[in-house]
């Protein structure tokens, strides 16, 4: 069965305010469409919820939690209506040198940035299938920023990964990591549900300016034991901590990008039109990052570690052998 009164049906996960996930469903409510906004803390999600968005408790590393959020869903749509649009969006980051990473830290990230994303996707299936190409319904995608058109549309899995999927940066390997791992995922689950009408995209997204630096595990008062993470005593990185510890900050960084408005509105129109692209990079300097990962790597992490202050570590470090600092 279609989308009920010509809207689409349209979850967003992580939609907490201040990310991209509250600003893409903001979005597709302005477009129209059925939106269910979910977080771990509802609390968190009243400014959406005021706005006529509904919205759900989900933490998408919960089995329970994603039980219940399955269940209300589909408690709250018309009897063989399913779900057209399935965004995963809620992630975490972890900044530190891999020589110094803490595993149990390491592994809830990918916990929370992959293996959710798979459980929240499996959970959620049975209401996509009921949207399958089978059934798909002609809809209009009118609105004050898209064009007016109407398109057949096929549900779809949208999974927000991240340029730094196909991008090293220092600090940042765990986080990568897990995204890359991510964006191998979808471009699987992209063949594996061809045959049952599923669209799956991957969203790769570079700068935007969010929140998502104050809540690293570096600038977060509730991580690293109240005051942040910082370099583990005894690092090899010791000698160049400062500059270490401002890198893993990201603090150079903020303030850069696109805003999330922008960035939703530019998703949300690809999103919803005619033929979605596979693969979407949006966000500051995603383009540019999309050419240099197609180049040999020697090229390519030059800029990267004068953007990151690892040129300064490189150069420090070297100096200390020389000497015998170290």
């Amino acid at each position: 069965m279609g989308p009920s009164n010509d809207k689409l049906t349209i979850l967003v996960t992580g939609c907490s305010p201040g990310g991209m996930g509250a600003a893409l469903a903001e979005a597709f409510h302005r477009a129209g469409h059925r939106v269910f906004a979910t977080a771990r803390n509802p609390s968190k999600l009243s400014p959406l919820a005021e706005q006529g968005i509904e919205t759900l408790t989900l933490d998408v590393t919960s089995p329970s939690s994603i039980a219940a959020a399955v269940s209300s869903l589909t408690a709250s749509l018309p009897p063989n209506q399913g779900l057209d649009m399935l965004v995963n969006n809620a992630a975490g980051s972890y900044s530190m040198p891999i020589a110094d990473i803490s595993l149990d830290a390491a592994r809830d990230l990918f916990n929370l940035n992959v293996w959710a994303h798979i459980a929240v996707t499996q959970a959620l299936l049975p209401l996509l299938f009921r949207q399958s190409t089978t059934t798909a319904t002609t809809i209009p995608t009118a609105t004050a920023t898209f064009s007016s058109t109407t398109t057949a549309f096929q549900p779809m899995i949208v999974n927000h990964t991240s340029v730094g999927s196909v991008a090293a940066l220092p600090f940042q390997g765990v986080y990568n990591a897990s995204k890359a791992a991510l964006a191998m995922l979808t471009a699987t689950m992209r063949m594996e549900l061809a045959p049952f009408g599923i669209r799956v995209i991957d969203l790769k997204t570079a700068g935007v300016k969010t929140n998502i630096i104050n809540n690293n595990n570096v600038n977060n008062p509730a991580a690293g034991g109240g005051g942040g993470d910082r370099l583990p005593e005894g690092s090899i990185y010791a000698p160049v901590r400062e500059v270490v510890e401002r890198a893993m900050s990201q603090e150079d960084l903020r303030g850069r990008g696109i805003t999330a408005e922008q960035w939703a509105e530019e998703v949300a129109g690809l999103l919803l039109g005619r033929n979605p692209p596979a693969v979407i990079w949006k966000g500051e300097s995603a383009m540019v990052v999309r050419v240099a990962s197609a180049m040999p790597c020697d090229l390519f992490e030059g800029p990267i570690k004068k953007m990151t202050g690892m040129d300064r570590v490189e150069e420090i470090i070297r100096r200390n052998w020389a000497t015998g600092q170290v």
